[in-house]
Formats: structure tokens, sequence, C-alpha cells
């Protein structure tokens, strides 16, 4: 079997990898902790160096998963409250100045819904840049005056004939940003996790990614300042869901006698051995296929409005 690289945005799905490596000694460690009565989980994968870099594939930084079932549900109230728990973690990576200057970019094609998370979040973002020229009230100014801040959708290469890193890094020479905020559907390789995880990463993104469509990377070396990362898996590769399907019959075969001893030949497998094994069977005819649930057009809406809250919240000053 062929090496099989597993299509995964998602910094905590790392933790399976590398469970049987000793994480301080290689560069990686995890914390775990259980919020609101245990309905909200939380992760911290904080790669060190470059020895972490090379066990995981991910860049040196800091990487916070939030995770809820609930987030794929119309629950305004538990919204609010991820809202709230979300922009705690993001104003800890923000720069620490008197007045900062923030560019929020919506990645993706706000046309094909499961990508349309980006350019939905910057549409209900409080825009706080020349605020001074809109003839707002000194109260307003004063309590929203700790941030300055733009948003920008670039939209695909396939409509501009240009990357979002060109266009990115256009606007931080013009509007001179403190650091770019760039926001992005994500891809995982556990359909548990779909609409109900938030990545929160200071290591920038490379937008597609996640489904092998590979362009100019949005960050720090690329564009010239920080690049704070907020992602949502909303697709996962057909290969993931056949595994899914594949580690449910195995646990049904564990119960039988006749089969136990097929299903632990199967278990005993690697999850990289597993996947392989997998993509060589059903490459052929759906090895690129990816998935989105049936409802996606309501979990994009509520997941932006749920972003676009946590940023505003840090920058409207309580308004």
């Amino acid at each position: 079997m062929q090496e099989f690289k597993v299509r995964t945005d998602l910094a905590v799905e790392l933790k399976e990898d590398v469970a049987a490596h000793s994480y301080p000694e290689n560069g990686v460690s995890f914390q775990e902790e259980y919020i609101y009565d245990g309905r909200i989980k939380v992760t911290k994968v904080i790669i060190e160096n470059s020895a972490g870099e090379e066990l995981t594939g991910k860049p040196v930084g800091k990487y916070i998963t939030v995770e809820a079932k609930e987030l794929s549900q119309q629950d305004t109230d538990f919204h609010r409250d991820i809202s709230e728990k979300i922009a705690v973690y993001i104003k800890e990576l923000l720069p620490k100045k008197r007045k900062c200057r923030v560019l929020v970019v919506g990645l993706g094609n706000r046309m094909a819904t499961p990508d349309a998370l980006g350019p939905a979040v910057v549409d209900n973002l409080f825009i706080t840049r020349n605020m001074d020229e809109q003839f707002l009230s000194e109260e307003l100014l004063r309590k929203c005056g700790k941030y300055e801040v733009s948003g920008i959708v670039p939209g695909v290469m396939a409509m501009t004939g240009m990357e979002s890193a060109e266009i990115v890094k256009g606007l931080v020479k013009t509007t001179k940003p403190h650091v770019v905020i760039a926001i992005d559907s994500l891809a995982a390789r556990n359909t548990a996790r779909l609409n109900t995880t938030i990545q929160i990463a200071d290591t920038g993104i490379n937008p597609g990614s996640g489904v092998g469509n590979h362009r100019m990377g949005l960050t720090e070396e690329s564009i010239g300042v920080p690049v704070i990362a907020i992602g949502v898996p909303t697709v996962v590769d057909a290969a993931t869901i056949v595994n899914d399907t594949m580690e449910n019959i195995l646990d049904i075969f564990s119960l039988s006698d006749k089969l136990k001893s097929m299903a632990q030949v199967l278990k005993d497998f690697s999850p990289a051995e597993k996947y392989a094994l997998i993509r060589e069977v059903i490459e052929p005819e759906i090895g690129n296929m990816y998935v989105t649930p049936k409802d996606i057009d309501e979990n994009i809406k509520s997941l932006s409005f749920t972003l676009s809250e946590a940023l505003n919240i840090i920058w409207s000053g309580g308004i």
C-alpha cells in the first residue's frame, strides 16, 4: 500500500497520530479541559520546536480547539456562550497595542455553501476603521477606540485570477494592520467534528489545503504581519466516511465469536494503514469526493454569526 496522507486541518486530530510518542521530548504538548458542565471541550495543542513540526506536520505555534455537539444546533443562548469563550481565546493571541489595527479576511467562495463561512463572518462584522469620519458620538468612539478593524473577502483564485495571499499582502502594505485574522472552512477526518468544532491558531493558514487544493499560505512569512487563523470543519473526504463506517462494523463483528478474529486483524491496523487500504479500494470511483451535511446552509449561517459575534465582542466595547 502506498502512503496515504489523511486530509485534516485540525491539530487536535493529530493527538491520535502521536499518542505513542512522548509529547514533551518531541516538542508537542496537549492540554484538555471541559467547561460549561462538560458541554464544551477545549484542547490546546502547542508545537514548540522543529521536532514537533516533523512529528505533526504542523508549524510551530498554538492551536486552540473548541468542541461542542450543540454547535450544530440552533440554540441562540448556547451560541452566545461559545462566542464569549471564543472571544477570550482570540484576544489572548492579539498584539497588545494601545490601538490595535486588525484586518479580517474571509477566505472561501460565497457561491459554494460549505466554503462560505469566511465571507459570511465578514458580512456580519462591526467595522470600526475610519469611524471618526462617520460622525459618531464621542461615547461610541471611546468604547470602540481600542481596535481599528477592516474586513475583506478576496474571493477564490478561479474567480479573481489572484492568490488570496497576494491580495491580502497588497492590503497589508496599504492599511498597515498589526495582525490579520483569517477565517476559513476546514476539512476534518472525523465526521463527528463537522460543524461542531472551532479551531483558533496563531500560525496562519493555507487556503484549500484540507481538500488537497494547495494555495499560497497566508502566514507572517508571506504577508509580513502575524496571522491568526479561525476555522470550522465543514467537509470530510470519502475515505473518512468509509473509515467511520468500518469502525462501527468492526465493533459489531467483535461481538460475534465467528467474526471476532477478523475484526481484530483490522483493528490492529494503524489509522494511516486503514486510510491507505480504504483509499486503494475507493480511489478509482470516489476517492476525490468530499461530503458535507445536508443542513449545511443553516450550519454556516449560525456558525458565521457565532464567530462574528465573538470578534465583535472584542472590539465593540460591550455595545
